[in-house]
């Protein structure tokens, strides 16, 4: 077994661009659930409309990259308004279905052949990286050090993909030690409290949802960075990945979102070099593939304890969420 290729591959995760867009949508997600109590299960959506509003305005209408970001937030606002208007009315389980169910519908949407001119449909996007690159500031060459060597390209991506995350995380932040913050709370633990003294509570879920929903959509942006726009990246699992790192780091924490994607995914990593390489010595009885499939059960069943026994998550205080007193 070459744990020296493990250990650096797992180290190499700690800086990826998965792993920053996983918490900079993480971070929305927080703002959705952990402070306003909304049971979204659909922030897959959120990043693919901010992954493919990026691509879409660069090759298609030739903008700039940095207006691609800009209007992929604005059409997460729209797709904010457009699922929070009749849902968010709704009992919390009757909630989770409908934003599954819309997530769904807008990567159907991107999949259909209806829109394969902008779309390419079921392929995905690509080729759009020619003005981020542009934009670079770093010159030509090699940096860092062991794991965490890049060239100039690759560095620039990380780079801003940390300075969107450091922006989200002390918006959040802000807003959570302002007024608006105290009463997103209230909300979260009695909104028939709050509306009684005269709250339009669902205003204040709206600017909760298109708050977060902004978030989801740069994270999808900071996805689509360094690769391809691919539908198939934004399916349920997505969302459930990033319900796992919420969870994992505290949902109604500012950092932690960040600290749960950065132990997830640096787990995940770990999991997917040791495992197959325990069944390739025979030490696991089943074939590499299914070993690499494995880490998902142990990660399931870990996520599983955490909840059991600490649902506030690593960075959380249990009296801050009411579905574990």
């Amino acid at each position: 077994m070459d744990w020296g290729a493990i250990f650096s591959n797992t180290a190499a995760w700690m800086l990826s661009p998965t792993t920053i867009a996983y918490a900079i949508a993480a971070t929305g997600l927080a703002v959705h659930f952990g402070y306003a109590g909304l049971l979204n299960f659909g922030m897959a959506g959120f990043m693919a409309i901010g992954a493919y509003s990026y691509a879409i305005s660069i090759l298609s209408f030739g903008l700039p990259w940095w207006v691609g970001i800009l209007v992929g937030m604005v059409m997460s606002t729209v797709f904010a308004f457009i699922l929070g208007i009749p849902t968010l009315r709704l009992r919390a389980d009757y909630l989770a279905i409908a934003t599954i169910a819309a997530a769904e519908i807008v990567r159907l949407l991107f999949t259909s052949t209806a829109f394969e001119e902008h779309t390419n449909a079921a392929d995905g996007l690509g080729g759009y990286h020619a003005g981020f690159r542009a934009a670079n500031p770093f010159p030509e060459g090699t940096y860092g050090f062991g794991p965490w060597t890049f060239n100039a390209n690759q560095l620039w991506v990380r780079v801003f993909g940390l300075l969107v995350l450091a922006v989200c995380v002390y918006l959040v932040w802000a807003l959570m030690r302002s007024p608006w913050g105290r009463v997103l709370k209230g909300i979260r633990e009695d909104e028939d409290a709050v509306r009684s003294l005269g709250k339009n509570v669902f205003s204040y879920k709206m600017q909760a949802l298109v708050i977060g929903g902004i978030m989801g959509g740069l994270g999808g942006a900071v996805f689509a960075l360094p690769s391809a726009v691919v539908p198939a990246s934004y399916t349920t699992s997505l969302t459930f990945f990033l319900w796992t790192i919420l969870l994992l780091g505290g949902a109604a924490t500012v950092f932690g979102p960040a600290l749960g994607a950065l132990i997830f995914w640096v787990i995940m990593a770990f999991l997917e070099g040791v495992l197959p390489s325990l069944a390739a010595e025979g030490i696991l009885p089943m074939s590499a593939i299914q070993a690499a499939t494995l880490r998902f059960v142990i990660v399931g069943v870990a996520l599983m304890l955490l909840v059991i026994f600490r649902p506030q998550g690593l960075l959380g205080n249990k009296r801050e969420l009411t579905f574990v007193k």
